[in-house]
């Protein structure tokens, strides 16, 4: 049963994927310029125009757009993402060195702020209407209410230029060449400032819907009964209201896959990261069409496959799902 319905899933999610990238590409005809161009500014605006004549020949410029979108098409078919012109390597090899990175910040953000945000959305619902709920609610909101930007530059400000306590950017030390563990503890440091900056606002929603969700299953039959047989409120708590009140709570964790995505674009511009985001912004600035199509297929991907993964986690905590 489960089979099925993740085939069903996939089958339906290719024409997510064409509209995707031929409404990427539509859009991007009605920008100035081209990789051609950007690569001419490189130069400080020198070139002549059988220079760029060529160059526009060789990446397949010449042609119109109609039919650089169906080369773009079958190229994918064959699994070919095509050339960097700007990279000089082809895309896959540019888009998989990136991968790793984004996926291990945005995998912790989410981690992060799933478990945070649960623990005091439970928190403020055991304790709704009194001190801990009101702390824990405008602790909330003013996270929620605040840019992801200005989290990471004030972390910048604050702990890295006047504490000194973490590094302001990148990835790693730069000529530590440290090996094994001493490297992975390295990364992990130098992933506190941005992975705490992303993933403090969607903390705050996991909050308040963690919070919501909690209360409305408090006050339902099965609640009440297990309270009239004398279960302690820990027991109830923790064993019936909990696993109900979290269903919600992974419905939003596949919803915001898509959205740390496109947060992670001003994360990663502002702590130098060199994942993801920051190549979609490379590529948008210097007119790189083929990596900016090549990163939006593989975002789309990749929310595909957290979503399916959050459909199995939803089966788990909810048998009856499956059966529907």
């Amino acid at each position: 049963m489960i089979l099925r319905v993740l085939v069903r899933r996939l089958i339906s999610s290719i024409p997510v994927l064409l509209i995707v990238l031929i409404g990427l590409f539509v859009l991007l005809q009605f920008a100035p310029g081209d990789t051609v161009d950007a690569l001419l500014a490189q130069l400080g605006g020198g070139g002549s125009e059988e220079l760029a004549a060529e160059l526009r020949r060789m990446y397949g410029l010449d042609v119109s757009s109609t039919a650089r979108a169906l080369n773009y098409l079958w190229n994918l078919v064959r699994f070919d993402l095509g050339y960097s012109a700007i990279y000089g390597k082809p895309v896959a090899d540019v888009i998989f060195e990136r991968v790793p990175l984004s996926l291990l910040m945005m995998g912790s953000a989410l981690c992060f702020a799933f478990s945070i945000g649960g623990a005091l959305g439970v928190l403020a619902a055991r304790y709704v209407n009194r001190w801990p709920d009101t702390l824990v609610s405008t602790v909330g909101l003013i996270f929620y209410a605040t840019p992801a930007f200005w989290f990471g530059l004030m972390g910048i400000v604050v702990f890295a230029v006047k504490l000194a306590w973490l590094p302001p950017g990148g990835i790693e030390q730069i000529g530590s060449g440290f090996t094994g563990i001493r490297r992975v503890l390295d990364i992990a440091w130098h992933l506190v400032l941005p992975v705490s900056s992303l993933a403090l606002i969607f903390l705050a929603t996991h909050l308040r819907i963690m919070r919501a969700s909690m209360l409305e299953v408090m006050t339902l039959d099965f609640v009440r009964t297990a309270r009239a047989k004398g279960v302690r409120e820990s027991a109830v708590i923790y064993r019936h209201v909990l696993r109900n009140a979290l269903l919600p709570m992974v419905t939003l964790l596949g919803l915001q896959a898509g959205t740390m995505l496109g947060g992670s674009v001003v994360i990663e511009s502002v702590f130098s990261v060199p994942g993801l985001g920051r190549l979609a912004y490379e590529s948008v600035v210097q007119r790189d069409l083929n990596t900016l199509l090549g990163v939006a297929l593989i975002s789309s991907i990749l929310v595909i496959v957290i979503n399916l993964c959050v459909d199995l986690l939803y089966a788990w905590l909810d048998p009856r799902i499956v059966a529907r």
